[in-house]
């Protein structure tokens, strides 16, 4: 049998496709190009082109049906619309590491979670503490998370000498994180209640739920479905973005079709003979079809949404997003100086203290399990990178702050960032040396 009839045929664009999709596989790249965002952004904020750069974040943009207008800034949009998208990924892969991953185990996905409840409680402690009743004392939630691809970007660097057990306790740490973050962003920092447009959206994810019970499968309904449910919690005073965590924890992380069944479904197409199977009636055909279906099927739904949108979110959304609320004009800035110690201190001190002190508290108490590769220095070091907030933080840091302290609160966020990059990337290249081997 000719080896190449067993591949897929390949066309011109495969020679530029391939090698490019293989370079978005890479998780760290997307780091590289938030990174670059970031520093686009902090540039063109301070230089002639400033106030240009920032007013375009601020153009309004909408549609209009008849007398019903939806208008928003264009950051708006990034913030609640794209940003849904993103937090819609994360619930997935938070789904599909408690379903189908290692944190299956409840003593393994404990020690995550009382990481990421130790790094979501200490820093904002810390944050208040050092503020006390001054300006911004209420923006406390923005110290809260961790920037998922910041922290894999800082892994990747050091690429196999980092164990596998501490890049998934990062990474889940950052995923329960962030959805922690937006729960709270989603209940402290909404308008007035709408309730006949909460009852809307309680509605739209009931609807969700029935379909699929009913075996409807077709993702561009769920997407319109899920449209619906976006504008009815963005009218209800609930922050918009909480449809991405609902509607992703909701999405199945079982496959439709076993792979029994799609190797039986697969073994009737390949006993059909080589010919002409031009016709529409033919059993070739019904069985490619089925093929064709079961194939696609055989992943999950989680799995698909996945490998579907995440390239979108790490290399669109993203960096349009840093390039939306990174741009700080530190020339001409009046910074609250004392409130950038206390984000940063938050972020560099806080966010590893607690990390530790709550992960050594669970496994101390049995509560979870400690994996024999992941020694307490290694952790430890590497819970100084949890202090990038950058994303989340800037996120949550438009919500609770007053425009005229957002630049101070922006300077305490990067300043942290660099710095928990700079410590944790030192001192996991020590631990992780040769010579301490």
């Amino acid at each position: 049998m000719n080896d190449s009839l067993s591949r897929l045929p390949q066309e011109p664009a495969d020679r530029l496709t391939k090698p490019f999709m293989q370079f978005l596989r890479i998780e760290a790249t997307a780091g590289i190009v938030l990174l670059l965002s970031t520093l686009l952004a902090l540039s063109l904020a301070n230089t002639a082109w400033s106030k240009s750069f920032l007013a375009l974040w601020e153009m309004p943009a909408g549609i209009r049906v008849g007398d019903i207008q939806i208008s928003r800034s264009l950051k708006h949009w990034i913030n609640d619309g794209l940003m849904t998208l993103f937090f819609f990924v994360i619930a997935l892969e938070l789904k599909r590491e408690l379903v189908l991953g290692e944190l299956r185990n409840p003593r393994m996905a404990a020690l995550p979670v009382a990481a990421a409840f130790g790094g979501m409680a200490v820093p904002p402690g810390l944050f208040s503490l050092l503020v006390g009743g001054g300006p911004g004392a209420s923006g406390w939630t923005t110290v809260m998370s961790t920037d998922t691809a910041f922290v894999i970007g800082c892994l990747a660097v050091l690429g196999s000498r980092i164990p596998g057990s501490l890049r998934l306790f990062l990474l889940s740490l950052a995923i329960f994180d962030d959805v922690g973050a937006i729960l709270v962003v989603a209940i402290g920092y909404g308008d007035a209640l709408n309730w006949a447009a909460l009852g809307t959206a309680g509605l739209g994810l009931a609807v969700v739920a029935a379909i699929a019970r009913l075996g409807i499968r077709s993702i561009p309904v769920y997407f319109a479905i899920g449209g619906g449910i976006w504008l009815a919690f963005d009218a209800s005073g609930v922050h918009a973005t909480l449809t991405g965590v609902v509607l992703g924890l909701m999405t199945p992380a079982r496959s439709w079709v076993s792979d029994a069944r799609l190797h039986a479904i697969l073994d009737r197409v390949s006993a059909h003979p080589p010919g002409d199977h031009s016709s529409r009636d033919t059993a070739a055909r019904s069985d490619l079809h089925r093929a064709g279906v079961a194939t696609r099927e055989a992943l999950s739904p989680i799995e698909r949404l996945e490998m579907a949108l995440h390239p979108w979110v790490a290399f669109v959304i993203m960096p349009f997003f840093a390039l939306s609320n990174a741009g700080v004009p530190i020339g001409d800035a009046n910074f609250d100086i004392p409130l950038t110690i206390a984000i940063f201190a938050a972020f560099v001190v806080g966010k590893p203290a607690g990390i530790v002190l709550l992960s050594f508290l669970a496994v101390k108490l049995r509560l979870a399990t400690r994996p024999d590769e992941l020694p307490w220095s290694l952790l430890a070091a590497g819970s100084l990178l949890t202090g990038i907030g950058f994303t989340m933080a800037l996120f949550i840091a438009e919500l609770a702050f007053e425009p005229q302290l957002l630049n101070s609160v922006k300077l305490g966020v990067l300043g942290a960032s660099v710095i928990s990059a700079t410590l944790g990337l030192l001192a996991l290249t020590w631990l992780t040396s040769p010579g301490r081997r």
